[in-house]
């Protein structure tokens, strides 16, 4: 007999938009909606309205911007924490859908939801150990490591790495808490800050992408450092449409390493690619989390 994987309830909370998902995997959609992200409450309460109208589901996922709290036993688990965005700090959202709907509930962060949806469905499929790194609005990363995402204190926060700057590199940053950390250097409101234009209208012969290239290929080096993906998968609207970055960014890794990982997989063009899920990573990354939820609180009960 085949077992009928559960129907699952995932949301991808965005800066700009939200993506509700009532799916059993990436081949059984059974609802998606879209709505813009406003403030906290009327926000909340639109996801609410749709997730209502699904009905019943066996479990809920959330992949959220953040930064987020992920500790259980914090008094704050499940809150958006320091983020910028006006009105979003200190909400709670995965304890107030959690005691909405009464069902086993993921959360983490969105980075972390598209890895594990790329790991499971997409273009790290059969890999355990897998970085996800968005370059958009923002930078972040999601780090997995045995099929489950790499937690201690907090999750990760790559996007506010220092890089190594190119020799002659003393362009300030954007970034309000360290100005020319990897998001104020590399990410989307940077870059087109630096051209003087948006960024689909930057040319990829414009010397613009040198510095982007080369501390994007510092963040992969810190990656390789930490031992874990066996892939680095990069999305979001900065990679997404600019597919010159790879071998540039690539380069600018395996330069900086200067040999000291001697793994020959590292340079190859396998090692950092694009995402193969599109639009659907993160929705279907909440899908995951939600799916893990379940399967703990099945394994809890029957520990008894």
């Amino acid at each position: 007999m085949v077992s009928v994987p559960p129907l699952v309830a995932g949301i991808e909370l965005g800066g700009t938009k939200i993506v509700c998902l009532l799916a059993r995997g990436p081949d059984a959609i059974e609802g998606r909606v879209q709505l813009p992200t406003e403030r906290p409450d009327e926000t909340l309460a639109a996801v609410e309205r749709v997730l209502d109208g699904w009905g019943r589901f066996d479990a809920l996922g959330i992949a959220s911007f953040g930064p987020v709290s992920i500790n259980r036993d914090a008094a704050d688990y499940g809150h958006i924490t320091s983020t910028p965005k006006p009105h979003w700090a200190g909400t709670d959202v995965a304890g107030r859908l959690a005691r909405r709907y009464d069902v086993p509930t993921g959360f983490h962060t969105d980075v972390v939801g598209a890895a594990l949806a790329e790991a499971k469905w997409g273009a790290a499929k059969g890999l355990r150990d897998v970085a996800y790194a968005t370059v958009g609005t923002g930078i972040g990363v999601g780090l997995i490591a045995g099929g489950r995402p790499v937690d201690g204190l907090t999750h990760s926060e790559f996007g506010h790495i220092r890089p190594a700057r190119l020799e002659g590199d003393d362009w300030l940053g954007l970034c309000p808490f360290h100005g020319s950390c990897l998001e104020g250097l590399a990410a989307g409101p940077a870059i087109g800050a630096r051209a003087g234009c948006k960024g689909e209208d930057i040319a990829a012969d414009d010397p613009v992408w040198e510095p982007v290239a080369h501390v994007l290929g510092q963040l992969c080096h810190t990656l390789v450092l930490t031992g874990v993906p066996r892939r680095i998968v990069m999305g979001g609207g900065v990679m997404v449409g600019n597919d010159h970055l790879f071998p540039r960014v690539r380069a600018a890794m395996v330069k900086s390493l200067a040999g000291y990982i001697a793994l020959p997989e590292i340079a190859e063009e396998s090692f950092i690619v694009p995402p193969a899920l599109g639009s659907n990573a993160g929705p279907l990354g909440a899908i995951v989390l939600g799916t893990q939820a379940l399967e703990n609180r099945l394994k809890a009960f029957t520990a008894f």
